[in-house]
């Protein structure tokens, strides 16, 4: 009996919200509700991005869809427009009607005029986001070489999850001689050289790339509306980091968002392992993470990364 309460009470609150959607989506076509100063969360895969979209996600100020979003940002325009080159939007693709149909999705959703968004293959397109939200905020979210190259290549064991989206690729994938067959993650430029090659080169090629794009958008964006987070402070005072980022972002560091920070590192999102730094040097990928890490020394230093 009781699951059958919970089966009707889940069903009637699913169709609630559905309704409060598309009730809202009729007033956004109606009243046409201004929606200002998005707040993009950036940095590359396995960087700690979704720690930080997470916590930004629990502020009543920021409308949140509470999930990655690169299906909604890849329908508005599919790679294989671009033939697959790469996820990374040009900004001239950029129209009123994709801020629209962004603005709506986010408003209908969440009712809130400003709102938090994050997906790590927007990391590519910052000019086009620009574009579309000349007020936005942007909280680049870094991390060291050894620990992100580490975590992406647990990550591409885990190609159920991270490489859904690969089945169409039309190229053939065989890195290490097969053993992965699905891209995982994002594609930048010039990935196709890394089709058949050794894991650990495609995953310093994947920081190394994404983090150069995003460093390269970075004079696009003025100077108080960018935010920089190393993803080791985090580790090393959660409050302090994130009563930074609330305050460059310009919404209130409330105690429940406290709270919520000094908290977070306890029940982390989409952790591989217990949560520490320079994790990488007790695993067995050390070895292949010495041998690229030369490979991504000069974007790294930009970083701030000695």
């Amino acid at each position: 009996m009781r699951e059958l309460e919970e089966k009707v009470y889940k069903t009637v609150a699913y169709y609630q919200a559905k309704a409060l959607h598309i009730a809202r989506g009729i007033w956004f076509d109606v009243a046409a509700p201004i929606v200002k100063q998005p707040v993009f969360v950036v940095g590359c895969s396995r960087a700690g991005t979704t720690l930080v979209y997470k916590t930004l996600s629990e502020s009543s100020r920021l409308g949140s869809l509470q999930k990655e979003t690169h299906d909604f940002w890849a329908n508005l325009h599919p790679p294989e427009e671009r033939h697959w080159d790469s996820h990374g939007v040009p900004p001239e693709c950029a129209a009123e009607s994709d801020r629209r149909q962004v603005a709506r999705l986010f408003y209908s959703r969440t009712g809130q005029c400003r709102f938090v968004d994050k997906n790590n293959q927007n990391g590519l397109s910052i000019p086009y986001l620009l574009r579309l939200f000349p007020d936005a905020f942007f909280v680049y979210v870094k991390r060291n070489p050894g620990d992100n190259i580490h975590s992406l290549i647990e990550g591409w064991k885990r190609a159920e999850v991270f490489g859904t989206w690969s089945d169409r690729l039309p190229e053939r994938v065989n890195i290490e001689a097969g053993r992965f067959q699905r891209w995982c993650f994002f594609l930048p430029l010039g990935w196709r050289a890394y089709r058949d090659t050794s894991i650990e080169e495609v995953c310093a090629f994947q920081y190394r790339e994404m983090n150069a794009s995003i460093l390269e958008a970075r004079s696009l964006v003025a100077q108080d509306r960018w935010c920089e987070l190393f993803y080791e402070d985090i580790l090393d005072d959660p409050i302090e980091a994130f009563s930074t980022v609330f305050a460059h972002c310009r919404v209130p560091f409330d105690d429940h968002l406290r709270r919520h920070s000094g908290e977070v590192l306890q029940k982390p999102y989409n952790a591989f392992s217990r949560i520490g730094k320079d994790k990488w040097k007790a695993t067995l990928n050390r070895e292949k993470i010495e041998r690229v890490l030369p490979t991504v020394q000069t974007v790294a230093g930009k970083m701030g990364y000695s």
